[in-house]
């Protein structure tokens, strides 16, 4: 059991550390902003299985590949929440509460909802480029796809997973997840997989993206350090200066 509890605290102990104290010290004050996530969820689901609400949700948060561009930018930031009918709410009101919570307490909220977004928007606009490559294209996809429904977090759950893995070292759990969402498009083959690639795939440009601007940022500093920047003896403005 030691060398396993050596790699879980390898694997998960900056993370782990990361959240425990905010989480021990503020509690569901540390996440206010999954909380109004998760609320939002369970209401959108709630409206969209009355009578009355179905084509409201639908109006504001569905998202289809046929539909004009402008509607689908519009709609996109909403479908984050609207869960889908064909599956258990409670599932998807669990991914949030976890990775939006973890998300929210080491990246805050507002990089939470920007990788989010991201994430989700790459799935959107992969499935209008798939369905115009058509299924004969690598990564085509059959025009029937164009009318299927794209809601939901899971997306962006995927995204915040694979960036919490990179940003705090969590290696072999972001592989975990990117390798389970290659075996969902080897065993189902449909349209959410081939999404969640999509928004893995931006979410891995972002790290890429951080990680350069990191070394550069190194860089600069080593050279700063290595030149020796100092303030010549006297050169203070301070009482002694003169």
């Amino acid at each position: 059991m030691r060398p396993l509890a050596r790699w879980a605290r390898a694997e998960w102990g900056p993370l782990y550390r990361a959240v425990r104290k905010p989480l021990v010290k503020r509690r569901l004050r540390a996440i206010p902003m999954t909380l109004g996530a998760v609320c939002l969820t369970a209401a959108l689901q709630v409206v969209q299985n009355q009578s009355w609400g179905y084509r409201l949700v639908q109006n504001l948060g569905a998202v289809r590949a046929e539909d004009p561009l402008w509607l689908a930018l519009l709609r996109t930031p909403l479908s984050l929440f609207v869960p889908a009918l064909d599956l258990p709410v409670w599932g998807a009101l669990a991914q949030v509460l976890l990775v939006f919570g973890i998300a929210e307490i080491c990246l805050g909220w507002w990089r939470t909802l920007v990788i989010a977004y991201a994430a989700t928007l790459a799935g959107t606009l992969y499935a209008r480029v798939g369905v115009a490559l058509g299924p004969g294209a690598p990564f085509g996809l059959p025009g029937s796809d164009a009318r299927i429904v794209d809601t939901g977090p899971s997306a962006a759950v995927v995204g915040l997973a694979v960036f919490l893995g990179w940003r705090h070292g969590a290696y072999l759990t972001a592989a975990a997840v990117i390798l389970a969402m290659v075996v969902e498009v080897l065993l189902k083959n449909n349209l959410a997989g081939k999404e969640h690639l999509a928004a893995i795939a931006a979410v891995l440009a972002l790290c890429g993206a951080a990680e350069l601007r990191r070394r550069r940022r190194g860089r600069w500093a080593g050279r700063g350090r290595r030149g020796g920047l100092r303030k010549p003896v006297g050169a203070s403005g301070g009482r002694g200066g003169g």
